[in-house]
C-alpha cells in the first residue's frame, strides 16, 4: 500500500493520460472502423478493394511497428508534425480500426439481405440503407466482440509508454528511478487496468440486456 500512496503524483496522472489516450482512441477506430466496413461491403469493386488492402496489412503489421512509424519515421515526412501522444493516438486509431471493420462486418453479414432489398425497393441509396436499416441491427449483434476489441485496446495502450507517452504502462520505470518496489508497483497497476476492464465488461452487459429487451 505504501508504494501506492507514497507515489500517487504517478499513478493519478499517468492513469488519467492513459483513460485518455483509450478513450479518444476508441472513438476514432470505432467512427473510421464503422468507414472501413462500409467500404468492405460497397457494391463499389474499388472501394471493396481499398478497404480489404487496409484491413488485410494494418491487421497483419505488429502495433510495435506501427508505432516507431509514427514516432520516428512520419516526422521525416514533414506533412503534420506529431507529438508522442498524438502519435500514439494515430497509431493506435490506425491498427484498432482494422480489427473493428471485421467486428463490425460482421455483424452487417447477420442483417437478412431481404432488409436491404426491401430498403432498396423504397428507393433508399446504399449509404441510408447501412445508417437506417443495416448498422442499427449490425452493431446491437457484435456487442461482445467489440467490446473484446476495445478491451485489447485499452490493454494496447501500454505499448505507448515505450515511445515517451506518460501514461500507466511507464509507471515502473518511474518507481524505479525512486528505489520504489517494481513488483508491488506493479501489481498496483495491474489492478488498476482489472478496475477498467470491469467497467468495460459492465457496460457489455448493460448494452446486451438493454438491446436484447428493445429486440
Amino acid at each position: 500500500m505504501d508504494v501506492l500512496l507514497n507515489n500517487l503524483d504517478l499513478f493519478g496522472p499517468f492513469f488519467l493520460r492513459t483513460i485518455e489516450l483509450f478513450v479518444l482512441s476508441a472513438v476514432g477506430s470505432l467512427i473510421w472502423g464503422t468507414i472501413l466496413a462500409m467500404l468492405r461491403v460497397s457494391p463499389v469493386p474499388v472501394f471493396r478493394a481499398v478497404g480489404t488492402a487496409y484491413v488485410t496489412i494494418a491487421r497483419n503489421t505488429p502495433l510495435t511497428l506501427v508505432f516507431a512509424f509514427f514516432v520516428f519515421a512520419y516526422p521525416l515526412l514533414d506533412i503534420v508534425k506529431l507529438d508522442y501522444f498524438p502519435a500514439a493516438l494515430t497509431a493506435l486509431i490506425v491498427y484498432t480500426s482494422a480489427f473493428i471493420c471485421e467486428v463490425v462486418r460482421s455483424g452487417i453479414n447477420t442483417v437478412p439481405v431481404g432488409q436491404a432489398e426491401a430498403a432498396r425497393a423504397l428507393g433508399l441509396t446504399f449509404g441510408q440503407i447501412l445508417g437506417q436499416v443495416v448498422l442499427p441491427q449490425a452493431l446491437r449483434s457484435v456487442v461482445p466482440p467489440l467490446i473484446s476489441t476495445l478491451i485489447a485496446l485499452l490493454k494496447n495502450t501500454t505499448i505507448a509508454a515505450g515511445f515517451s507517452v506518460a501514461e500507466a504502462g511507464a509507471i515502473r520505470s518511474y518507481l524505479s528511478e525512486r528505489g520504489e518496489n517494481q513488483l508491488i508497483g506493479l501489481l498496483w497497476v495491474a489492478l488498476g487496468f482489472i478496475i477498467l476492464v470491469a467497467v468495460l465488461s459492465f457496460v457489455q452487459r448493460s448494452l446486451e440486456k438493454r438491446w436484447s429487451v428493445a429486440r
